[in-house]
């Protein structure tokens, strides 16, 4: 993960989408339908008619991913984090949401994003995290309300040889990009797992889902004490699973990002526009380092004096 972006794409003719069929197709991908009640996916900025050529991807929209999609001649910047998920007053530069909407504005690039819908359309987040870590008979973790079968929150569904926890953590890991915090693991490393559950971002308020499927590990971001330890606790009462697998929000969402960029890609090369894509690379995981207890000679002494 540098600084640089990546290429995906490449523009061999000038008929250009507007701002509003690239949105078409986004909605015939992940349609605003199948996002959460307390999201803000959508439109952030720009004009229906502004005439799209480069559109950048990026999970969140920082200001260094904003000075990254200026400097690339972006005209679309496709986040899957929204950047006003609560409501604000003001959009001064001031504010640093205010620089990167004047940032982007002043610069003529436009700003969408794509969260909770793309988490659940078919080809999502956790679908690719399925794929990736070579799952099959793949279905919802939590079904989307009046949706397709296929649709919904988180993934389910097996691997084709069963493993060792540590064996299937230590994929978890080479599959995910490189962020401080690595992937913490709760479980018997030498414990069998076969069914696993996925949630890209953050899925501590989905244990119930994960129970109700006998999932053997769930795989997800952000895992707070309380919730952990207490789906700990009660897995031991019944069996020890599921294990868990703590993973970094950004790396596995970021994960999406070359799959949605292509998507979108031939869904307006199918309506006869061309546009060239890029996916950042800029690591915005919000930790920079972490110490662990092989760091120094700190113990925590559990005797009692």
């Amino acid at each position: 993960m540098g600084g640089m972006a990546s290429q995906q794409g490449s523009s061999q003719t000038t008929i250009h989408p507007t701002l509003s069929q690239v949105i078409e197709a986004m909605e015939s991908l992940w349609p605003l339908s199948l996002q959460a009640g307390w999201d803000a996916s959508g439109i952030v900025a720009g004009r229906p008619e502004q005439i799209i050529e480069r559109i950048h991807w990026a999970v969140d929209p920082v200001q260094a991913v904003a000075d990254e999609a200026v400097g690339y001649d972006a005209d679309l910047l496709i986040t899957h984090h929204p950047l006003f998920l609560k409501p604000v007053t003001s959009v001064a530069a001031t504010t640093f949401k205010g620089k990167v909407v004047h940032t982007l504005v002043e610069n003529s690039c436009a700003l969408i994003t794509a969260h909770t819908n793309a988490d659940s359309a078919v080809g999502g987040v956790s679908d690719v995290l399925a794929e990736i870590l070579g799952l099959e008979n793949i279905v919802p973790l939590a079904a989307a309300e009046d949706g397709l079968v296929e649709e919904g929150i988180g993934r389910v569904g097996t691997l084709q040889h069963a493993m060792q926890l540590e064996d299937f953590a230590a994929r978890v890991y080479s599959a995910m990009p490189a962020v401080a915090g690595g992937v913490r693991v709760a479980g018997d490393p030498n414990g069998i797992v076969s069914k696993i559950a996925i949630t890209g971002g953050a899925g501590d308020s989905l244990f119930d889902f994960v129970r109700e499927h006998e999932a053997d590990v769930y795989i997800t971001a952000d895992l707070r004490h309380h919730p952990a330890s207490e789906a700990r606790e009660q897995a031991m009462m019944s069996g020890d699973r599921p294990y868990l697998i703590d993973v970094s929000h950004f790396a596995s969402e970021w994960l999406w990002l070359p799959t949605g960029a292509n998507a979108l890609e031939r869904a307006l090369a199918d309506e006869g526009y061309t546009v060239t894509t890029a996916v950042s690379a800029i690591n915005t995981d919000p930790w920079d380092f972490i110490l662990t207890s092989g760091d120094d000679t700190k113990t925590i002494t559990t005797e009692t004096e």
